[in-house]
């Protein structure tokens, strides 16, 4: 084909056109070049859902929080944890640990 076939052609007039070509430079501008590209309204995008799973995490993890200091108000729970977790015991009273078998190869596997 010889350029001046080309130029009958009825895609060359269209994409020739003058308008057209200035709405394509546009978008090529706006989706790769500009720095409100869509490539980084995508990237932005993420982050934001990223954040809000975030959100949901640390708010499920404030409920609980909430509800153990809630169970934490009564001295007998209070107690209770602290001999569980710290190991703490009243005067003239003597704890003993007894560790399973099974309970001794997690520790193992976590150091």
């Amino acid at each position: 084909m010889k350029l001046s076939e080309i130029k009958q052609q009825k895609w060359f007039k269209i994409v020739s056109n003058k308008y057209v070509l200035i709405i394509l430079v546009f978008l090529v501008w706006m989706v790769f070049f500009d720095t409100n590209s869509w490539f980084i309204h995508e990237e932005l995008d993420q982050d934001i859902e990223g954040l809000q799973e975030n959100a949901e995490f640390y708010r499920s993890e404030i409920e609980k929080d909430k509800a153990f200091i809630e169970k934490m108000k009564d001295s007998d729970e209070v107690e209770r944890f602290a001999r569980e977790k710290y190991y703490l015991k009243r005067e003239n009273e003597d704890i003993y640990i007894i560790e399973h078998e099974d309970s001794l190869k997690n520790k193992e596997d976590h150091e």
